[in-house]
């Protein structure tokens, strides 16, 4: 039986002392100049010092035109002196206790803000993400020379952390990222090389893959981040996933890790009433309320396709469910992200067993009772509980980063406004740099 304290050797021979992952999680600490600050290395060395095997970077933008938020860290171009020396400190922090930093490289496209891009991009010239609050404008679609340049971003950014220090890095494509964007029909709609089928639509992915590999060199191990579905309907299928999966089998990644949804369909974000929405059929074996890891239902028929690591992250709370995932389910790595924002040394009290369950603080809080809390009858205060405690999270990190310790209650209201404050002031910095 594989158990968490289990180390795991990747195929490119380096080494992870146990099998517990933070999840890449946006942090929004990123000075107005898109670099690392003193903040991420305290709150990584806080995150380090409680026993993770691995930590996985928030975005890292390879392209500071086209960011997530305003507090992103970019790579792009020549780093000066400064801003190489805040990223060195941040990769010592993140591995001083003895785990590895990778760190996690991604490119909006569509999903940039209005207050960080008016013209954002995506394979084809779609609509606008839609989400309420006009938060989104319509992209424009990349050309061919601006798809090859995407992919020297990657690979630049690849070679900027890996002489930074980092252990490795990550390839996003997932939640509805560019690369993810491309992988999906209803926003792919391209005639040229980039598109059609599932092998134009994934050729970016697999490229990228191919530069950042000839980038690093063969022992610096290189991940991806994949959607099992985007939960849409005619989009990126749990179909199209097992064909980029076969793909990825014959690549040089080191591992892989699963997860789903986008902003139109937050699955990743765990919001109640918003979670994977399952459809019966021979690639699953029970429903995800009936199993706590959101998208671990997808991880067996996945791993009939791929021999390398895999990683499963949304959902764990209990060590059961962990333990059974890594010896019954083929699951190599398990990813926490909010538990630990929470209690950063919950890893140790899983990894020594003084730990059995971690607690689910997005379900202890609500905005008010009844209909004003997770279980009203109103999808949109649903949807407002949820980001109220993405907001409590986000604080929580903030909090960490500033070397102070987590709250484990917040007025959720109080935190959503200060959240809300944060984003416009950074906005705000960003576009007076």
């Amino acid at each position: 039986m594989t158990t968490l304290d289990q180390s795991l050797t990747l195929p490119c021979g380096a080494v992870l002392p146990n099998r517990i992952a933070k999840g890449a999680m946006t942090e929004g600490l990123g000075d107005p100049f898109n670099r690392a600050t003193a903040r991420h290395a305290t709150l990584y060395k806080r995150w380090a010092q409680g026993g993770l095997g691995l930590s996985l970077t928030g975005n890292v933008m390879v392209d500071r035109r086209y960011l997530e938020r305003a507090g992103n860290v970019a790579i792009e171009g020549e780093q000066d002196a400064e801003a190489m020396a805040a990223l060195r400190a941040y990769a010592e922090a993140g591995k001083s206790a003895g785990g590895a930093i990778w760190v996690q490289l991604s490119h909006a496209g569509r999903q940039a803000q209005k207050s960080t891009q008016t013209e954002p991009v995506a394979p084809s010239a779609v609509g606008e993400v839609a989400l309420p609050g006009g938060r989104f404008a319509k992209p424009r679609a990349l050309s061919g020379d601006e798809v090859r340049d995407v992919i020297a971003r990657f690979a630049h950014a690849a070679g900027v952390v890996k002489d930074a220090g980092f252990d490795g890095v990550q390839i996003h494509s997932a939640h509805g990222y560019l690369l993810s964007e491309f992988l999906s029909p209803l926003i792919n709609k391209r005639e040229d090389e980039w598109g059609g089928d599932i092998e134009g639509r994934s050729r970016l992915l697999i490229e990228t893959i191919a530069a950042v590999r000839e980038k690093v060199g063969p022992g610096f191990p290189v991940a991806v981040k994949l959607n099992s579905s985007d939960f849409q309907q005619g989009g990126y299928s749990f179909e199209d996933c097992i064909e980029v999966v076969k793909r990825l089998e014959n690549t040089s990644i080191d591992l892989l890790e699963i997860s789903g949804g986008n902003y139109e369909q937050p699955s990743m974000m765990g919001i109640e009433g918003m979670e994977p929405v399952y459809e019966e059929g021979e690639f699953v074996k029970q429903t995800t309320r009936e199993r706590e890891a959101y998208f671990l239902n997808y991880a067996s028929a996945i791993r009939e396709n791929f021999t390398k690591p895999l990683m499963v992250t949304g959902g764990f709370r209990s060590r059961a469910a962990m333990e059974a995932a890594l010896s019954e389910d083929g699951v190599s790595m398990i990813g926490v992200a909010r538990p630990v924002c929470v209690e950063p040394d919950a890893p140790k009290g899983l990894l020594d067993g003084s730990i059995d369950t971690l607690r689910a603080w997005e379900k202890e809080q609500a905005l008010g009772p009844g209909w004003f809390g997770p279980a009203s009858s109103s999808k949109m205060m649903r949807a407002m509980n949820g980001f109220a405690n993405m907001a409590f999270f986000y604080r929580n990190i903030i909090r960490m980063a500033a070397g102070r310790e987590p709250k484990k209650k917040m007025n959720l209201l109080g935190a959503l406004i200060a959240h809300e404050q944060q984003e416009a002031k950074d906005a705000k910095a960003l576009r007076g740099r």
